[in-house]
């Protein structure tokens, strides 16, 4: 009798074996695998680190030329130094992957468009997306520019030993948490890998959205004319990179206007389309950046500022770190994924990016011989496409085969096969830069070098996509900015719909030379800047793109700002940008007040109209006039544009919301101001603007009621883990900004980096960013960062030489690389 109770319990042991073995549904995912994932040994018990962990080490490598040495400091942030640029960056490649490994890969898995094998099938919209789109094919491209250059060459092979080294001395259960939840295990890096991670920064900030087709469709459904009146050009108030009034030399290139453009182009056209990105950056990706000359400083000697605006992510896009070697003395912040210090100084120079807005991604309808792609119609025959084969493999499933033809414009991203949703099945493919071959690593070589403007400029250069504004300052005195990128010499208003493919007299047909690219250098003004305004008024001979891609009143209010300063100090910079002042609502709340009918109010509504009197403009954590004004200017906008736009079955592009606050300040008819939906009155401004507000009020007090109405609690700012997972999360931080301040902080977005750089004979800075310098949740150093960013204080960096290093208290560990 006793083989069946013992049998039952062997069917147990059995069962719980394969249980714990095993990915089990839990809702719309799996959970990990828990015997693994619940191990003393090996699962994320394992990740938990000490307060007082200590990360001193001696590393035996064989490869290295010479020997290395790591100094960290009281924040874990790393000063290299290596007797050779080689060993600096296998070096800097180690500590990527020791601290930043599950983050890194993951981002260039997304990139790849590889996530299916990570998270199943759900994720396999996401990847045909991205291959699609070319960025792999783009990646290709670039590698083999990377890899034809000696200096980024040598740099892209020693980072790729160096986390290469760590992987493979990993254990078991040193593997990050992350790694755990999903149930799979870091792969050998790739030089490709890196080249990845770059073009999935190149999209962040120049690929994302489908907003061609939106602008379309809205094209398409009101008329050009309308369109036009919804779109304008410019803002009034634009304040630009390049002052106005500066002159311009004739362009180098004119592009010719095609001969069909009114019938094909602005004329309503058969392009109806719903394609959604399944990825899209947020549409306030941008940053704002400075330079001030000695001649408005107190020291007399130039102050650099950036404050680059991403999307609030745990673990940081950024991680800090000094790297000195023989050829140069570099701090900042660098990316995990890629070498070099991006953002930062050397002992000479400082440098800082914002982003341009320029449009270098258009689409083409293409017209196909028949259902295989294999021919499309162009200049009046039929050419041959090349066609890509994209092998997905999918978690837990069979692997998935995605063909995509490639045409002169590029690869078509939506067909019958992906996302059609037009019963003409029509196909469009997509011309981008990033699938363009480049080498923006190279640029950074050469600024880690720089000493002067002139090295500057050169290195900018190299700078393709993303186009950027990377600002300059110098010890010597020199400040300078440039908006930079392989920019497309486009007609007025190409690209910004639909364009015909059937022959090349839509194509590119050139691009602008980086001397006529907006600039300036030294301006008797004392100061350059750029908040991803449109970078220069009406007489630049180029078309930059639609005013969609660029905000206005960050722009506006920190030349007005810099422009009234003297005696200039570090502190008052780091005031400047933490400043939340709201100059969208120093312009627009007398427009609003001017048309309120406060005799209509109820006793509650006059109450919070007396909030938003009284408020100072700052949109600080605790002010709640800034809530009543931001609902109030919500509820008018969307009341004037919701009737008519909700009409459409289509996704439309929602004008600017300078083109209506404009409309307001000019005292003229608003396009949209009557309520289609009440056929019997013809309403004004005014009566939108009365029911804007006393909608607006009912939902203030429903956030009083929550205790929501403060700006900080009702912005709600969170910094979130890559995964979405609350728990690895940090919510409800208490700090103010938002979309128009100079603090552009909102929900989940905002400055992930402050530097302020002081260009003395011995170069100071002051800097903070959203996060720590560890990837592990496990790790206090995982968040440090956090609630000093929030609060507005910087740290003093430690721009250290070797000898300093080993005396300097602040230092804690040491990490020597030894030549085996």
């Amino acid at each position: 009798m006793r083989i069946v109770p013992a049998s039952i319990c062997g069917v147990i042991t059995a069962a719980l074996v394969i249980a714990l073995n095993t990915q089990l549904p839990s809702g719309d995912t799996k959970t990990p695998r828990l015997g693994f994932f619940l191990s003393p040994q090996k699962g994320f018990w394992q990740n938990a680190e000490s307060d007082n962990a200590s990360f001193n080490a001696e590393i035996n490598i064989r490869g290295l030329k010479n020997k290395a040495d790591v100094y960290f400091d009281d924040r874990l942030v790393p000063h290299i130094y290596a007797e050779n640029d080689a060993d600096a960056y296998f070096v800097q490649g180690y500590l990527h992957a020791k601290f930043r490994l599950w983050q890194m890969e993951f981002q260039t898995y997304l990139a790849a468009g590889r996530l299916s094998e990570v998270v199943g099938d759900k994720m396999l919209n996401t990847d045909k997306y991205f291959r699609r789109l070319g960025m792999a094919y783009g990646a290709e491209q670039s590698l083999k520019q990377i890899e034809s250059n000696l200096e980024t060459k040598t740099a892209v092979d020693a980072y790729t030993a160096g986390i290469n080294y760590y992987i493979d001395h990993l254990k078991a259960h040193e593997i990050p948490v992350e790694y755990k939840l999903l149930d799979y295990k870091p792969e050998p890096w790739t030089n490709l890998k890196t080249a990845l991670f770059m073009k999935l920064m190149a999209f962040d900030l120049s690929g994302g959205g489908e907003e061609d087709f939106y602008m379309t469709n809205t094209k398409n459904f009101f008329g050009y004319d309308t369109f036009k009146k919804l779109f304008p050009d410019r803002a009034d108030s634009l304040n630009p990179i390049v002052p106005k009034g500066t002159p311009f030399e004739k362009p180098g290139i004119v592009p010719v206007i095609p001969a069909s453009v009114d019938s094909l182009y602005y004329a309503r056209t058969n392009n109806d389309e719903r394609f959604e990105a399944p990825y899209v950056p947020n549409k306030n990706n941008g940053s704002n950046n400075w330079a001030v000359a000695g001649s408005k400083t107190k020291s007399g000697k130039p102050i650099l500022c950036n404050d680059p605006h991403l999307s609030l992510n745990l673990p940081s896009l950024w991680y800090e770190m000094q790297i000195t070697t023989p050829t140069h003395n570099s701090y900042g912040v660098s990316f995990p994924g890629a070498p070099y210090v991006v953002i930062g100084f050397n002992d000479s120079c400082a440098w800082g990016f914002t982003n341009s807005g320029r449009d270098v991604k258009d689409f083409y309808e293409v017209k196909f011989k028949d259902s295989t792609l294999q021919e499309y119609q162009y200049n009046g025959h039929w050419v041959k496409a090349e066609t890509r084969k994209e092998i997905i493999k999918v978690k837990g499933k069979e692997e998935v085969i995605d063909n995509v033809a490639y045409t002169v414009f590029g690869p078509v991203m939506y067909d019958q096969h992906y996302q059609s949703k037009n019963k003409d099945n029509k196909t469009y493919a997509v011309s981008w830069m990033a699938q363009k071959e480049s080498n923006e690593l190279l640029m950074f070589e050469k600024l880690k070098l720089a000493k002067n403007f002139n090295d500057y400029a050169a290195a900018i250069d190299n700078l393709l996509c993303p186009g950027q504004n990377p600002v300059f300052a110098a010890v010597n005195g020199d400040i300078a900015i440039r908006q930079q990128g392989k920019f497309i010499a486009k007609w007025k208003h190409q690209g910004d719909f639909i364009m015909p493919g059937t022959d090349s007299s839509y194509q590119w047909q050139g691009f602008i030379k980086a001397t006529e690219n907006p600039q300036m250098h030294n301006p008797e003004r004392g100061f350059v800047s750029s908040a991803n305004q449109m970078a220069v008024d009406s007489t630049y001979p180029y078309y930059l793109g639609r005013l969609g891609n660029f905000p206005v009143y960050r722009g506006y209010i920190i030349n007005r700002k810099l422009t009234a300063m003297h005696d200039i100090t570090v502190e008052d910079m780091e005031r400047l940008q933490t400043n939340n002042y709201n100059v969208f609502a120093e312009m627009a709340r007398p427009a609003l007040l001017k048309l309120l009918n406060e005799d209509k109010l109820n006793t509650e509504e006059k109450k919070y109209l007396q909030i938003l009197k009284d408020w100072n403009l700052n949109n600080d954590y605790s002010e709640t006039g800034a809530t009543v004004f931001q609902s109030f200017w919500d509820s008018t906008y969307h009341i004037v544009y919701d009737d008519e736009f909700s009409k459409s079955k289509l996704p439309l592009y929602y004008p600017q919301q300078s083109t209506l606050l404009e409309s307001l300040l000019r005292n003229e008819p608003i396009v949209f101001a009557d309520n289609i939906n009440t056929p019997d009155k013809i309403e004004t401004i005014a009566d939108d603007v009365l029911a804007a507000f006393q909608k607006a009020c009912a939902y203030l007090s429903q956030l009083e009621k929550a205790n929501k109405l403060q700006w900080g609690v009702y912005k709600a700012t969170a910094v979130t883990h890559l995964l979405k997972i609350p728990g690895l999360s940090r919510t409800e931080l208490p700090i103010g900004g938002g979309t128009n301040e100079i603090n552009a902080t909102t929900n989940n977005h905002g400055p992930s980096w402050r530097m302020v750089v002081h260009l003395k004979d011995k170069v100071e800075a002051y800097v903070a960013y959203p996060g720590g310098q560890s990837g592990n949740p496990g790790s206090k150093y995982y968040d440090t960062f956090i609630d000093y960013w929030a609060a507005g204080k910087y740290y003093q960096v430690l721009f250290l030489k070797k000898e300093e290093a080993k005396q300097n208290n602040r230092i804690k560990w040491h990490i020597s690389f030894i030549n085996a």
